[in-house]
Formats: C-alpha cells, sequence, structure tokens
C-alpha cells in the first residue's frame, strides 16, 4: 500500500487581537483534517483566550513565556521555529506586524518568529485606522517583500463599530490557505504527484420552469471528500460540481453547474483540454429531464386542477462518453452505481454497460442514509476483483479509494 504522507504540522501563534477568539475554532477545524497544532499564545492574545482551552483544544501544551526555565533549558524558542511545517500568525495585530517588520525578539512569539525559517502566514486583525495607517502599510510591504503571506483582511463591521478593512478573514478561509499550502507541497512529493484527476459530484437539477425542478438526494460529500483526498495525496484535481451546500476543496479548480448537460458539456471539455489521469464520477446525474420547460411557473387555477403532463427525455451519459476509447479518455475511469437492490449485481451490469474500468457500488435504499448522510458502504468492483468495504465516514471512503487509486498508478500492469 502507499505509504501515508508525512504528519503536517502548524504552529499557530495567537496575538493581542479580539478576533483571536476565533482561534479556538481554527484549531478544532485544522486538527479535524489532520494537522498537528501547537500554539505560542501571547500576553495580549492571553486577554481574549485561555491557554486552558487552547491546549484542550489542540492536544499539546501551550507556550507563552520566553524565559521559561523548562523550555528554554533546550532553546526552546528555536526548537518551536523550526518544528513545523508551517507558522499562521491568526490573528496577527498591527502591534505584532510591528515588530515582525523591526525584527524586534522581545516575547516568545517575535522572537520565534525572528529565528524561523519556515514559511509565513498571517492574517491580521485590528481597528480599520490602525490597519489603515501609513506606519502599518509600511510595515506590510516589508513583510510581503520577506516572503510572508497574507491572508486579509477583509472589510467588514468591527468589534468596535466602525466599518473597513481590517476584519480578520474566517477560520475557514484561514483553514482552506493551510490545506492548499499542504497540497502545494504534495504536488511536489505524493504518490499522485504529477497526476491530474477530474472528479464529478453532487446532484444535478433539470429544470421544470422557473421554480421547479427534478433532482435527487445527493449531497456531494462524498465527491468533496473524494477530491480532497486526491489533492491530499498530490494530485492535479479539476472538480466539477453540481448544486450543494459543500465548500469548495482548497487548493484545486472548481467548476459549478446545474444541469446534466452542462455537466457533461465541461466534464468533455476539461477532458480535451487536460491529459486526465484518472476521472471518478460520483455525482448523482439526473437519467432524465423534461422534455419541456416553461417559462413561466406553473399556476393551478382551482382545487380541481389535474397535474400537467410530464414527458422526459433522456440525458447524456456522462460516464459512458469519458469512458469511450479515444486519445482523450483517461487511464483509469471510474463510475459509482447508486442501487437499492441487488447491489453487486447492478453494478456488474452497470461495469460492462458504460466500459469504465471501476465500479464504486453503494445500498442508498430506504433506511440506509447513505443520500445526504455522512457514512458510506461501499463495494469496489473491477474487471477481476470485488472488495467490500465496511461502512465507513465518506472521508474514510475517499481516503482508501484514493490510496488504492494512487496504489494502482504505481503497479499499472497489475490488477487490484
Amino acid at each position: 500500500m502507499t505509504a501515508p504522507l508525512t504528519p503536517r504540522s502548524v504552529l499557530l501563534i495567537i496575538s493581542g487581537s479580539i478576533a483571536a477568539f476565533k482561534a479556538p475554532e481554527l484549531i478544532r477545524s485544522l486538527r479535524a483534517d489532520g494537522i498537528q497544532v501547537r500554539c505560542v499564545l501571547t500576553q495580549g492574545g492571553s486577554q481574549f483566550v485561555t491557554p486552558l482551552t487552547l491546549q484542550a483544544l489542540s492536544g499539546q501544551p501551550v507556550h507563552t513565556d520566553l524565559f521559561s526555565l523548562t523550555a528554554e533549558q533546550e532553546m526552546g524558542h528555536i526548537a518551536l521555529s523550526r518544528s513545523a511545517d508551517l507558522i499562521v500568525v491568526c490573528p496577527a495585530s498591527a502591534n505584532l506586524l510591528a515588530r515582525m517588520a523591526g525584527g524586534l525578539a522581545d516575547d516568545l512569539a517575535s522572537t520565534v518568529l525572528l529565528a524561523t525559517d519556515t514559511p509565513v502566514m498571517v492574517a491580521p486583525g485590528m481597528n480599520v485606522r490602525m490597519w489603515d495607517h501609513p506606519a502599518t502599510q509600511a510595515n506590510i510591504q516589508t513583510l510581503r517583500q520577506r516572503g510572508v503571506t497574507f491572508l486579509g483582511p477583509v472589510a467588514g463591521e468591527m468589534a468596535c463599530g466602525e466599518y473597513g478593512p481590517g476584519r480578520m478573514v474566517e477560520p475557514a478561509d484561514v483553514r482552506d490557505a493551510v490545506l492548499a499550502f499542504f497540497r502545494r507541497q504534495s504536488r511536489r512529493i505524493g504518490p499522485l504527484a504529477g497526476k491530474n484527476c477530474l472528479v464529478t459530484a453532487g446532484p444535478t437539477h433539470e429544470p421544470l420552469d422557473p421554480v421547479r425542478y427534478l433532482a435527487n438526494r445527493s449531497s456531494g460529500k462524498q465527491g468533496y471528500a473524494l477530491a480532497e483526498a486526491l489533492a491530499d495525496l498530490g494530485a492535479e484535481v479539476t472538480l466539477i460540481s453540481g448544486p450543494t451546500a459543500l465548500r469548495p476543496p482548497a487548493g484545486g479548480a472548481v467548476s459549478f453547474c446545474e444541469t446534466a448537460r452542462q455537466m457533461r458539456d465541461l466534464a468533455l471539455k476539461a477532458a480535451r483540454s487536460t491529459a486526465f489521469d484518472a476521472a471518478i464520477c460520483t455525482a448523482a446525474v439526473a437519467d432524465w429531464r423534461p422534455a419541456h420547460v416553461q417559462d413561466q411557473k406553473i399556476k393551478k387555477t382551482g382545487k380541481d386542477d389535474l397535474p400537467p403532463p410530464l414527458a422526459l427525455l433522456p440525458n447524456p451519459d456522462i460516464l459512458a462518453e469519458l469512458s469511450e476509447p479515444s486519445p482523450s479518455r483517461p487511464r483509469l475511469v471510474i463510475g459509482f452505481a447508486a442501487e437499492t437492490e441487488t447491489v453487486e449485481a447492478h453494478a456488474r451490469a452497470k461495469l460492462a454497460r458504460k466500459g469504465c474500468d471501476w465500479i464504486v457500488a453503494n445500498n442508498v435504499g430506504a433506511g440506509s442514509d447513505v443520500m445526504g448522510g455522512s457514512e458510506n458502504q461501499v463495494i469496489l468492483i473491477t474487471q477481476d476483483k470485488v472488495e467490500h468495504w465496511p461502512r465507513l465516514s465518506k472521508e474514510e471512503v475517499a481516503r482508501r479509494l484514493a490510496t488504492t487509486l494512487a496504489d494502482w498508478f504505481l503497479k499499472p500492469h497489475k490488477s487490484l
């Protein structure tokens, strides 16, 4: 099996901005993505969030004191500055930015930042007038020239009641930037480095009139999780998504669509312009669409109205088209089969009918809680082997499938 990537680690420096109250949410989301987090808390930051909170969420001791006898007997500030893959200052106050630009080292946070050659990412949070001040802008310019990455700030309402630039970006935005950083690294060293993968995800909506449509219960969670898992292993991922309520995966290309025909056009256009190594069609594409779409809302005129006749037309078969032999066919085409009965038999028939290489089948019948749920139980079917996987989170299903795909590319002459 493909060896797991080296654990990813972040040193989070929390300074004295009221936006420090968002740090716990950031820690929680980074750890959920498997990233180790250690915290340095400044004296100002401790006015808004406690060391105990940060320690409980990070699972690591929180560092606050430059002159700690315990830590500094082994030059703790030097070890901290070099132990992480990425240093994130969130929030970054105007004061800490000024000390960074001036090369000061009068507390643990500034000393760590001066002693490091690790990439540094900052998420400023301060009053609009502090942000706009020429001194702050000069400090920002200096830090940018030194290679510091800035996330925001954005314009918004301040805690003081003023409005303007200076509001810290949301923790989810910082999390996405951190994930994108690590995924850029994985594109150089990951087991899928150099590979291009196409993923379709979500449902399609087939309009009846301006307010109604035909659809299914797909949430897109499995496809989005798969796009993330492939990116974590170093692949360049192109995600084509139907309508979902999900946040797009960090660090990849995403195109959105509504109907099956739109998804098909985007997928084939992408396949013609990019030599995909793999295409994974997780999308629950509507098999049919209304033959006629009304320009205006279909109205009832009385309580005894009969429903309007509904004629249907077949939608294009995206999986079959991607599987057709052609110069643009991906080396590996994987389809998904959502079934409600005789799952394996129907999936085997789909594998033969579509011409794809693998099928991932699951039971979405009543009571399965798969469509829209957080777990999945799948059967992986290839031309000569069947694997029954246990019920897992959709994230774990995605990681297993991404790892299986990486193993196949390492030994493409062998079947599973």
